[in-house]
């Protein structure tokens, strides 16, 4: 089974930084970004759809379409998970630079002073 540690270990992000109530937890689904694009400029994000026993990684944040799956892994083979990310940055030309993290910005409420 994938966990936050090994995703992590092959370059991989969660997409979010917060969980909560309303999001399944991590063993039932989860969606990360790995931390580099490829040189030409795509993303790579790998998830676990909620009730599929597979993990598809894909070009765009949340595939809707399987043309948008550019291959798809069970869960238990970490082996399989390697070698699809090494073809994904072979057919894009190679790693590139980092994806820039996105920060959160909790609404906080401004008051003049009295």
């Amino acid at each position: 089974m994938m966990t936050n540690s090994s995703l992590q270990s092959l370059g991989f992000v969660p997409t979010t930084k917060e969980r909560n109530k309303a999001q399944p937890t991590f063993d039932q689904a989860w969606r990360y970004r790995h931390e580099h694009q490829a040189q030409d400029g795509t993303l790579l994000f790998i998830e676990h759809p909620f009730g599929i026993s597979v993990c598809r990684l894909s070009e765009v944040e949340a595939p809707l379409d399987m043309r948008d799956v550019v291959a798809t892994v069970p869960l238990l083979d970490q082996s399989g998970l390697e070698t699809a990310v090494k073809a994904f940055f072979t057919a894009h030309g190679g790693r590139g630079a980092l994806v820039a993290q996105v920060g959160s910005h909790p609404f906080r409420p401004y008051r003049l002073p009295l």
